[in-house]
């Protein structure tokens, strides 16, 4: 992210209010933009160069080409590196990498193997994205990256697979009702092994703890010289100041890293309900259209139409859920924090995404 450059001027965290939902999702929206993954290196550099420039004073303040450039920074560059993510698991990529994998999990007829084959494929998608976009201050060893792979591809096709046996028992209910119950199997099975995924991938977070910054705001006169709404805190990165430096962490607290884990794998089921539950439903409907019974060999590239629509739709809408620098009262974490608040008694932490 932009915060990994050099500069001792600290950028706006956002042209829009992260303090709101909707601000929230615009600027979700941003850094999920597929657009970004057609910017070459030169187009990469050229951004870095601008932001550099800003962030050493040599631009007063900024303007619709730093908001772009900073765009296309966020979207690229891991913020603790400062090195490109792998262009397939950064989240701009995030719907398109899914694209083929839920697909798949939503193909109808899959036996077993189908079903165990898809998961295995959708649970290694998850890892190497989890993995990716990590917090690479406190890196995963190998031995608990391939635990939590092996856990989470278990309880999912554990789920996917018992589901797709029981359906077929229940014969008190009536075809159809069975037929959208079928198309709704791969969602319970997506939903329940996505959120054990982001517990298992960072339960090192839970059980030691993660870094709590008192708050910063910036006045409303700076923010709104930089084009920021002036409730915007001060940068980027937790451990900025409005002028650059280090804000000195107050220590790590495992009840934030705990509501931190638990936002993330709360955003993950919001992101994969609509996708899992609209599609096939409206599948279902749309099979029962003359056109689409003449030609049944459209079912398929109407299935990933739909995804595909519902997947851009619903990704800034879910990450937005909580804030990924989310505020508290000190007084509600440990004893160490309370009374060691900044602006209103307040800390804050990165969520993470």
């Amino acid at each position: 992210m932009s915060a990994s450059l050099p500069g001792n001027r600290a950028l706006p965290e956002s042209q829009y209010d992260l303090s709101t939902y909707w601000g929230r999702v615009r600027h979700t929206a941003g850094i999920t933009d597929p657009r970004t993954l057609f910017v070459g290196n030169a187009g990469l550099e050229q951004a870095k160069n601008a932001l550099v420039a800003y962030k050493q004073g040599k631009i007063p303040s900024m303007t619709p080409e730093l908001w772009r450039a900073k765009k296309i920074v966020d979207s690229t560059l891991h913020p603790d590196t400062g090195e490109p993510v792998f262009l397939p698991f950064r989240m701009s990529c995030f719907v398109l990498s899914n694209l083929v994998v839920t697909a798949g999990m939503l193909t109808p007829g899959l036996g077993n193997r189908g079903t165990i084959a898809w998961q295995v494929a959708n649970q290694s998608l998850n890892v190497a994205i989890n993995y990716s976009n990590s917090n690479k201050s406190s890196p995963l060893s190998w031995s608990k990256i391939a635990q939590s792979y092996f856990l989470a591809v278990t309880a999912s096709c554990s789920v996917a697979v018992g589901l797709n046996s029981l359906v077929p028992r229940l014969k008190s209910l009536s075809p159809s009702t069975r037929l959208i119950l079928s198309r709704l199997v791969p969602f319970a099975a997506v939903a329940s092994a996505g959120a054990l995924n982001v517990f298992l991938m960072r339960s090192e977070e839970m059980r030691t703890g993660i870094d709590v910054f008192p708050v910063r705001t910036k006045s409303k006169e700076t923010t709104e010289k930089d084009g920021a709404p002036g409730v915007a805190t001060a940068t980027a990165p937790l451990q900025d100041t409005d002028d650059g430096a280090a804000e000195k962490s107050l220590g790590k607290s495992k009840k934030a890293a705990t509501l931190a884990v638990a936002e993330t794998a709360a955003s993950r089921v919001f992101n994969s309900s609509p996708i899992m539950v609209i599609p096939p439903l409206v599948l279902v409907r749309l099979q029962r259209a003359a056109w689409l019974r003449k030609n049944p060999r459209w079912t398929t590239p109407v299935n990933l139409g739909l995804i595909l629509v519902t997947s851009y739709a619903v990704l800034p809408l879910a990450l937005a859920a909580f804030p990924q620098r989310q505020r508290l009262l000190a007084e509600s974490l440990e004893e160490e924090f309370h009374g060691r608040g900044g602006e209103g008694g307040l800390v804050e932490f990165n969520r993470g995404i």
